[in-house]
């Protein structure tokens, strides 16, 4: 793994992140006020981002690549487009890791260190928990859509076995 300096301004990385439904609506200086927070990390295949179980003040937004999200020894989940979103969950909830996520192939994150937000002046503070909260909600939201939906398929299988037993 490798890990670039806290960033400063970065017009090309802002620009990218405009191109993200998650940021589009959000202007330039608030989305520089956040980079501020954060550092690239690049993996290579097979390194582990975090394990299930530990905790740490960390959100990552995928830039490139593909990780695999990870509980109890089972992929749950595939992360593999720009700007996809984890570890936000130790984040809201202060508890340790519900999961583990591995690197799949070579991957680029955006590494954000959520405990400087409380360092951010007042306004900064108050507009950087604002992008990070309709982040959260943006994503929960699409997650437990996605999970009710796999949910309904599981019991509708679950059934027709049931059914189909002599």
């Amino acid at each position: 793994m490798r890990q670039s300096d806290y960033l400063e301004e970065n017009f090309e990385l802002v620009r990218k992140l405009k191109e993200l439904p998650i940021f589009n609506s959000f202007h330039d200086k608030h989305i520089n006020g956040l980079i501020k927070l954060c550092r690239i990390r690049e993996y290579e295949p097979e390194e582990i981002v975090f394990e299930e179980g530990t905790f740490d003040n960390h959100i990552y937004f995928l830039l490139s690549g593909k990780v695999n999200i990870v509980k109890q020894g089972v992929v749950v989940c595939t992360l593999r487009r720009t700007g996809d979103l984890f570890g936000e969950m130790g984040i809201i909830d202060g508890k340790p890791r519900s999961a583990s996520v591995h690197i799949s192939d070579r991957t680029s994150c955006l590494m954000m260190d959520a405990s400087f937000i409380d360092r951010l002046p007042e306004n900064e503070k108050e507009v950087c928990l604002y992008i990070l909260y309709r982040v959260f909600s943006d994503i929960l939201s699409s997650r437990l859509r996605s999970t009710t939906e796999e949910l309904i398929k599981v019991k509708a299988e679950i059934e027709r076995i049931i059914n189909a037993a002599p």
